[in-house]
């Protein structure tokens, strides 16, 4: 289907690598995404085809979650991975910041992976947790690709710039464990 993007019309012989799928959707919506979105450019098609790609996964995911998740979390097994108090709790946050919550935690790197599901499982409907979802992953991979692209032609620039980083981690990192300790021994003298 990835020769498909590259020849959407089938002037080059891409005609050989298909076969007849049930699900005709493979065969021509994926290809015809991403040869849309690379508006035609042989060079730029890997990386559409892989964003059309990860768009139906994301999409599948919270479909997934959405009818089946809150059953499976009300069940025994899911009951032991998220108490019904928990549940509760990440259902209330979903409804009471809604979509600017959704695009804020999209844009976290550790929780980016469990938003679409949670916001299907939390009952959220498409529109609202979709289009905040695409809008924050497109700004994070925007800003990634603007970032290697305009320093990965100078590695001297790139090194610099993580150093600088890794300080600025580090100086925060060591504040939160400051912070964590003056906490912990308040809490702990009362």
């Amino acid at each position: 289907y990835h020769l498909i993007s590259h020849d959407p019309f089938m002037r080059r012989g891409a005609v050989a690598a298909m076969d007849d799928p049930p699900l005709r959707y493979r065969r021509i919506l994926v290809p015809a995404l991403a040869w849309a979105l690379a508006l035609g450019r042989d060079s730029a098609i890997h990386f559409t085809y892989i964003a059309v790609v990860l768009g139906f996964v994301f999409l599948g995911v919270y479909w997934l979650a959405r009818r089946y998740g809150r059953a499976f979390f009300t069940g025994v097994t899911g009951r032991r991975l998220l108490p019904a108090p928990v549940f509760a709790h990440i259902e209330g946050q979903y409804q009471r910041h809604g979509v600017y919550g959704i695009f804020i935690a999209r844009l976290l790197p550790v929780w980016r992976a469990v938003v679409p599901p949670f916001a299907g499982i939390a009952g959220v409907s498409a529109p609202r947790a979709l289009i905040p979802l695409a809008l924050a992953s497109a700004l994070w991979y925007g800003l990634l690709t603007w970032i290697v692209a305009s320093l990965g032609t100078n590695l001297d620039a790139v090194i610099a710039v993580l150093a600088r980083v890794n300080w600025i981690l580090g100086a925060i990192a060591g504040a939160a464990l400051i912070f964590l300790a003056v906490w912990s021994l308040r809490r702990l003298k009362r």
